[in-house]
């Protein structure tokens, strides 16, 4: 028995302002029960990157007898995936469609993602971020560019262009800030240019869990540390222990704190006047990877009026069951700055951290994107062969 029999807590997740999206995509998904979850739960929006796509082609045969005919006609293993994952991303969009119009553009997105070998190249992705809003040539679809440091330019320019961009693979304030400073100057120089801005929009996509997964692994180390040389104190020690499971919320809850600033800040009044929205915080990777947990332990914390939480169909299943909405992302504002300043202590860089998830989170969806690449080879291949 769900243990919010008062109501579906996903629905009223959408009361407290919080969007919800579906961290998933798969062609079976897309014929009803896509249509059911916006009914019944509210769901609001669709994300995808290339491991998603992954799990969906290789481990099924929904998409066979279209890798056989693209592969018929002469193309390609990057040919063949990017079809497919078009032909998908246009079908959710069109199912998302009533609620893109019913929120007046500011949900109902789907999201599709450049190729991450593109992360560090601005006019590689610039150029496949042209082509695949082209190429969906809907207007609630969201171009999916890593927030790295050559993604910046690249998210400014595509956004100047009037292209939905969600920025992946964010994992501190400070690129937090610069992504959304792009987005100010994108809009402003339409404003300037006497362009339209009312049906622009972005999310910037700021990663939870992974962040404690990197450092719970750094302070389990100082905690094991024992005396003597090389080792850590009993107090340090102690502190690592009590710093576990609290980095990845507080950087979320410091990175809502700049979005407010940003975006309640005279600068983004004129902008707002001539009808530019606001970049919503999008928490990604909020389900619980570590099993000492509890698996709502992200979401819970990270509730908050004009954000955006994508959520995969597990966590999802699991919040609609026994979630508790209650707004909590302004909570221990002061210990999320403690977590900080404790981890600095111990001697965990901050900075280091995140360029290392930029470069963990870069590479693992190349290499989902090469066996992805890989998959579609068997299958063209298999089907060659019957």
């Amino acid at each position: 028995m769900p243990a919010n029999p008062s109501g579906n807590p996903l629905l009223r997740l959408n009361a407290l302002g919080q969007s919800v999206w579906y961290d998933y995509i798969r062609r079976d998904l897309l014929s009803g029960e896509l249509a059911r979850l916006i009914a019944e739960d509210g769901l609001k929006g669709m994300t995808s990157n290339p491991s998603i796509f992954e799990k969906a082609i290789a481990a099924s045969e929904l998409y066979d007898d279209d890798v056989r005919r693209a592969a018929a006609a002469g193309k390609g293993p990057e040919e063949i995936f990017e079809s497919l994952a078009v032909a998908d991303v246009r079908q959710a969009a069109d199912v998302f469609r009533p609620v893109y119009e019913a929120t007046g553009g500011n949900d109902g997105f789907v999201s599709i993602e450049v190729g991450p070998r593109l992360a560090l190249d601005t006019r590689g992705s610039i150029d496949e971020a042209r082509r695949l809003w082209k190429a969906c040539d809907r207007p609630n679809v969201m171009v999916k560019i890593p927030g790295t440091e050559a993604g910046v330019p690249a998210i400014r320019q595509c956004l100047t262009e009037g292209i939905n961009i969600n920025i992946t693979l964010l994992f501190s304030v400070p690129r937090h800030r610069q992504v959304m400073e792009a987005y100010l100057q994108a809009m402003e120089s339409r404003v300037a240019a006497g362009q339209p801005v009312g049906k622009i929009r972005s999310v910037a996509s700021f990663f939870v869990s992974r962040v404690d997964t990197n450092v719970d692994k750094k302070l389990d180390a100082i905690a094991k540390a024992g005396d003597g040389a090389g080792g850590r104190s009993a107090a340090d020690r102690q502190k690592a222990k009590d710093l576990r499971g609290r980095v990845g919320i507080a950087n979320a809850r410091l990175a809502y704190q700049a979005f407010r600033e940003v975006f309640e800040s005279p600068r983004f009044a004129k902008l707002k006047a001539k009808g530019v929205a606001v970049q919503r915080p999008l928490w990604a990777s909020t389900s619980t990877k570590d099993p000492a947990y509890p698996d709502l332990y992200y979401i819970e914390a990270l509730i908050g009026p004009e954000t955006v939480d994508t959520i995969p169909p597990e966590t999802f299943a699991a919040y609609r069951d026994h979630g508790d909405p209650q707004v909590r992302i302004e909570d221990d504002l002061d210990g999320a700055r403690a977590a900080f300043a404790g981890i600095a202590e111990l001697g965990i860089d901050e900075a280091a951290v995140s360029q290392e998830l930029e470069d963990e989170g870069v590479k693992k969806f190349t290499d989902s994107f090469d066996q992805l690449l890989k998959a579609v080879e068997g299958k063209e291949a298999a089907i060659r062969v019957s």
